[in-house]
């Protein structure tokens, strides 16, 4: 699993159906071919997490969790039993490599990747 394809919401594009899918691939949120994707993204185009330069949603900012992520997050553990905050916390707490590691523990298995919108496995591009 690569860094570069953690979103600054916590969510990891390896396991997003968008990324794995064939048809259509999104190339991941923080990729910058990726603007027709990320465009209209609140939490991508934050003022604070580009003014600080952050990479994720950080808990060093005033408004953490914001009303946004709150939504998000709670969209995702109800429907697909992940949690953004959570992720974001393990990776201000722990640091991004450990936070990979968890993630390749939890997702990847015999050279597949668990996608968390479908729960079927697809070849890993990695």
């Amino acid at each position: 699993m690569k860094s570069k394809l953690i979103a600054s919401c916590g969510m990891n594009c390896m396991i997003c159906v968008g990324f794995l899918r064939e048809k259509n691939k999104c190339p991941g949120c923080r990729d910058m071919a990726s603007k027709k994707y990320w465009r209209k993204c609140i939490i991508r185009n934050c003022p604070i997490i580009k003014k600080n330069k952050w990479k994720f949603c950080s808990d060093k900012c005033e408004k953490y969790p914001c009303q946004r992520l709150k939504n998000l997050d709670k969209r995702y553990r109800t429907k697909y039993g992940m949690s953004m905050i959570e992720n974001l916390e393990l990776i201000n707490s722990k640091g991004i490599r450990i936070f990979l590691k968890e993630q390749e523990k939890k997702y990847e298995k015999d050279s597949k990747i668990l996608c968390v919108h479908n729960k079927r496995y697809y070849p890993s591009t990695s």
